[in-house]
């Protein structure tokens, strides 16, 4: 079946689902194909359960005269044709978001400010990859005015595969920094994809580049691009420029497009690396004609609630979750910023940075150096590679000894830093805090 064909049953069928246990009436079932599950297995069972469609890649589970099942070479290609055809058929202004650090935050402040004024799609959690952004995609109503389209990579030509589905109008890469090194080969690698985004909107007419002035990583690969820029310096020629007048632990910042009127705003983000995603989301708001005060309001009312710098606090304790993901920039700026709360006694419990290959115990050790400068008052160290760390801290194997050591020896009256890497599964850890 041919795309234009396929996209005429999707728009009588606006629902895909690829699991079969989530199948909607009417829905579009993809079998798609994972390292150790196979979705043609399913595709019987998806239409058993509501689905109108299944579309399959593997002829020995299509059904002789039932056409329901839509058989073609590669289920997950067809999934990623058909977002391109919607997106295209539809028209809708695209900002496409990549990063190392902050890309979910920012995508998400971003979302926050530009529903303001529009109705707005945007990725949800981080859906930010191969399959997740055609699903998002596939999301898309005529009622939809603007998408802010969050990708991920770890492996060199991943930004480029899905720039090509998601075609974006407009860019941002928040930053780049050391992460999936043992992807990506190098930090030179990690900029050369994360570029690749660039890349895309050189070939793109009236495409517009939002862009952190500081960043001489990102500067220098902005060559030939349209750009709007944003950042804390004192340059009155910035889009957005801003100022962090606290953090304890709460970011307070202060900002301003070019030279006009300051604006004071609270938010609910811990970190003063925060200045520059909230500067993005100002920034953006501001070229697509919001007020500074809707972006004020839009700003001071987001709440994270996705474990990446958030608030806790329990009848114990004060607790900075940050524990979606890590890696050496991100650990770095979170240190840093935790030794810079003038709060006491504190605590930070740490696990281990993952995807960073041969350079994984030397980054691992530079996070225990640092740490050895900062004298807080007690550091839990959790996983493989810190337990490989020479150093005096206290270790452990994994999570469930970190439970178990709390269940014996929980502190009290502490602002306690847990950031760790996902698969380290420190975010259960409030709930024993």
């Amino acid at each position: 079946m041919e795309i234009k064909e396929l996209y005429n049953l999707f728009k009588n069928h606006p629902t895909i689902t690829t699991d079969s246990r989530d199948c909607p009436a009417g829905s579009i079932f993809f079998a798609l194909k994972g390292t150790s599950f196979d979705g043609n297995k399913f595709a019987a069972k998806a239409l058993e359960q509501g689905c109108s469609f299944a579309v399959i890649d593997d002829p020995q589970y299509a059904i002789a005269d039932d056409d329901r099942y839509i058989l073609t070479d590669d289920c997950l290609t067809t999934l990623q044709q058909l977002a391109r055809h919607h997106r295209r058929a539809l028209g809708t202004k695209i900002i496409g978001v990549t990063g190392t650090n902050g890309k979910t935050t920012t995508k998400e402040l971003i979302a926050t400010v530009l529903s303001e004024k529009y109705k707005v799609l945007y990725t949800q959690g981080n859906f930010n990859n191969h399959i997740g952004v055609p699903k998002t995609l596939l999301q898309l109503t005529p009622e939809h005015e603007i998408a802010v389209i969050e990708m991920g990579a770890n492996h060199p030509g991943e930004i480029k595969t899905l720039v090509d589905i998601v075609e974006p109008d407009d860019g941002i890469i928040t930053n780049v920094g050391k992460a999936h090194l043992e992807g990506f080969g190098s930090f030179e690698g990690v900029i050369r994809t994360k570029g690749e985004l660039y890349d895309y909107l050189r070939t793109k007419e009236g495409s517009t580049v939002f862009i952190h002035n500081e960043n001489e990583h990102l500067m220098g690969i902005s060559q030939g691009l349209h750009l709007v820029k944003y950042g804390t310096a004192d340059d009155d020629t910035l889009c957005a420029r801003g100022q962090v007048l606290s953090c304890s632990p709460m970011l307070r910042f202060k900002w301003c497009h070019g030279a006009g009127t300051w604006h004071e705003v609270q938010t609910h983000l811990i970190g003063t690396y925060n200045i520059y995603n909230m500067l993005a989301a100002a920034c953006i708001g501001l070229y697509f004609g919001l007020s500074p005060e809707q972006i004020d309001h839009a700003l001071t009312g987001y709440i994270p609630s996705n474990n990446r710098s958030q608030l806790t606090v329990t009848a114990h304790n004060k607790l900075i979750v940050d524990t979606y993901n890590a890696n050496p920039t991100s650990m770095d700026a979170a240190l840093r910023n935790f030794l810079a709360i003038d709060v006491k006694p504190k605590m930070v419990i740490l696990g281990d940075m993952g995807e960073l290959g041969e350079s994984s115990a030397e980054e691992h050790q530079k996070v225990v150096n640092f740490l050895n400068t900062c004298q807080f008052d007690n550091v839990w160290l959790v996983g493989k590679e810190f337990g490989n760390t020479p150093c005096e801290y206290r270790k452990f194997k994994d999570v469930e000894e970190v439970k178990s050591a709390l269940a014996h020896e929980r502190p009290e009256g502490y602002h306690i830093l847990i950031k760790g890497s996902n698969f380290t599964r420190l975010y259960q850890l409030p709930e024993y805090l």
